[in-house]
């Protein structure tokens, strides 16, 4: 396993790869990997063949972090990083600096302006002008064949779809199931960030998502939004520890948000936990 940190470097050998054949599977990630994080080097892996060639990204990359986020505090170890890649058979990790991303007269961000301004973007105004930014340059320097996302991050994957359509990356992006702890919480990486109480709190994203589907499941008719929208909040406030940030019900393709839910919507709602934002979503 090659360990790169020089974007010419990474790109020089991506191209090297292409040129010899080697079909290129690509999973960014911002590192302190977990077991959902190697279920995507696997899926790449899957996609390109025992021939071809992974690269995952460690990167965490602050354009897509606001004024008030945990940028500083955001976990990083990326000697465990490496060790866990180099176990799954990784090719490569890139791990650039912050300067070599953006050096101090960087001018130039990737904008989607419709999918990007629903749920996550109303909460987090600049959070995915960061995400396709970076994701359009780590595409560039890792000339990949296919992008392995999850759909724990759903509308970031969506978002990343319609960028590799309207921008013509030749690129197929796979979206890879959610992995989630026993209890059904979704692994993250900030969950390392939750206390004991807080942890067993944090349960009632997965608790409220089965709840709302077996209502929609079990009705026979689609229901209204609103109705559900209240409900799911009256369940997420129940647990002192909990504090929801938005609960949304949206067509799955194109984001938008549904007046009534039946089964084959989606669903995905954000909470805080203390100051820790969880996020989850599942197909109803």
């Amino acid at each position: 396993m090659q360990t790169v940190r020089s974007p010419k470097r990474m790109q020089r050998l991506a191209l090297q790869w292409r040129e010899q054949g080697r079909r290129i599977g690509f999973v960014p990630t911002m590192g302190c990997l977990h077991e959902g994080h190697l279920s995507l080097i696997r899926r790449a892996r899957k996609a390109v063949g025992p021939e071809g060639r992974v690269i995952v990204s460690v990167y965490v990359n602050p354009t897509q972090f606001g004024p008030r986020e945990d940028l500083d505090k955001y976990p990083r170890n990326l000697r465990r990083d490496l060790a866990l890649c180099r176990k799954e058979g990784v090719d490569a990790v890139f791990a650039p600096s912050d300067k070599d991303i953006y050096p101090p007269d960087y001018s130039v961000y990737v904008t989607e302006e419709k999918l990007s301004q629903k749920m996550e973007g109303r909460s987090r105004p600049t959070h995915f002008r960061g995400v396709t930014t970076i994701v359009a340059k780590l595409f560039n320097l890792t000339q990949p064949h296919v992008a392995v996302f999850g759909a724990k991050d759903y509308q970031q994957a969506m978002i990343v779809r319609r960028m590799i359509r309207d921008l013509h990356f030749p690129i197929r992006l796979i979206l890879a199931p959610t992995i989630r702890e026993p209890d059904g919480l979704a692994m993250s990486s900030r969950n390392n960030y939750l206390d004991p109480k807080q942890r067993a709190a944090a349960t009632v994203l997965w608790e409220t998502i089965r709840r709302v589907r077996r209502k929609v499941r079990q009705a026979g008719k689609p229901l209204p939004a609103e109705a559900l929208r209240r409900e799911a909040l009256e369940l997420i406030s129940s647990r002192p520890e909990a504090r929801p940030d938005y609960v949304e019900f949206f067509d799955p393709n194109t984001l938008e948000p549904l007046q009534r839910v039946g089964p084959g919507a989606h669903m995905a709602l954000a909470v805080f936990l203390g100051e820790t934002r969880l996020i989850d979503n599942a197909r109803l």
